[in-house]
C-alpha cells in the first residue's frame, strides 16, 4: 500500500461525518469526502462501496466478537443475561464515544439510515439466536432472549452516548433491566386475566 494510502479508512471516515453534519447526509457527495479526506474517489471505494457503507464499517464486527462470545460463554443458563453481558463487554470506547454519537445523529435523522440499521440490529438478533441455539437454548426462549436483549441494550447505549464522557455503560444496562423485570409480573397478570374482548359480547 502506498505510503499516502496510510490511514485512509480512518480520515475517510472522519471526512464523512463532517461533511454529513455540515451539509446533511444526501448533500454530502463521495467526491467531496475523499476531497476532504486527501484521497481519490477510486481510494474512497476500496473501502467503502457507497457513502453509507461509512457508517455502517463496524456492523460485521459488532456482530461476530458478541456472537463468539456466546459460543464461549461458561454458563447460557440466563441467555437473556448472556447476550446484554457479551454486548456490554464489547470494547464501545474503541469506536471512539463521539464518532458513534455523531453516527448515530446522522442515522437517526435519515429514515433511510435508520431502516437500514433496524435491518443490522435484526441480523444481529438472528446471529445471536443461532448461537444460543448452538449452546442448547430453546428455539423460541433464544429468540426472545435475543431481540429483548439487543433492544435493551441498545436503548442503554443511546442512552450512554447521550449521558457524555465520564459515563458508565454498565449501570445504565443495570437500570434498564430492572425497569423491565418489573414490567414483567404487571404483563404476566394481564396475560393470566386478559380483558373481555368487545366483538365476545355481540
Amino acid at each position: 500500500m502506498p505510503r499516502w494510502e496510510l490511514g485512509s479508512e480512518e480520515r475517510l471516515k472522519r471526512a464523512a461525518l463532517e461533511l454529513f453534519d455540515e451539509k446533511g447526509f444526501e448533500d454530502a457527495s463521495v467526491v467531496q469526502i475523499a476531497k476532504r479526506a486527501g484521497v481519490t474517489t477510486r481510494t474512497f471505494f476500496r473501502y467503502f462501496s457507497d457513502k453509507r457503507d461509512v457508517l455502517f464499517a463496524e456492523s460485521d464486527q459488532l456482530r461476530l466478537a458478541p456472537v463468539d462470545a456466546i459460543r464461549r460463554a461458561s454458563d447460557v443458563g440466563n441467555p437473556l443475561r448472556v447476550v446484554i453481558g457479551t454486548l456490554v463487554d464489547f470494547d464501545w470506547e474503541s469506536l471512539g464515544r463521539d464518532v458513534q454519537r455523531r453516527r448515530l445523529a446522522v442515522i437517526s435523522a435519515n429514515p433511510e439510515l435508520l431502516e437500514r440499521d433496524l435491518i443490522k440490529h435484526d441480523d444481529i438478533a438472528r446471529a445471536f439466536t443461532d448461537a444460543l441455539r448452538q449452546r442448547g437454548i430453546e428455539a423460541d426462549i433464544a429468540r426472545l432472549a435475543a431481540r429483548v436483549g439487543i433492544q435493551v441494550f441498545f436503548t442503554a447505549y443511546e442512552q450512554w452516548l447521550e449521558a457524555g464522557d465520564g459515563a458508565d455503560l454498565g449501570p445504565i444496562v443495570e437500570k434498564l433491566m430492572s425497569d423491565l423485570e418489573s414490567l414483567v409480573p404487571t404483563m404476566s397478570d394481564h396475560i393470566d386475566s386478559p380483558p373481555q374482548c368487545a366483538w365476545k359480547s355481540l
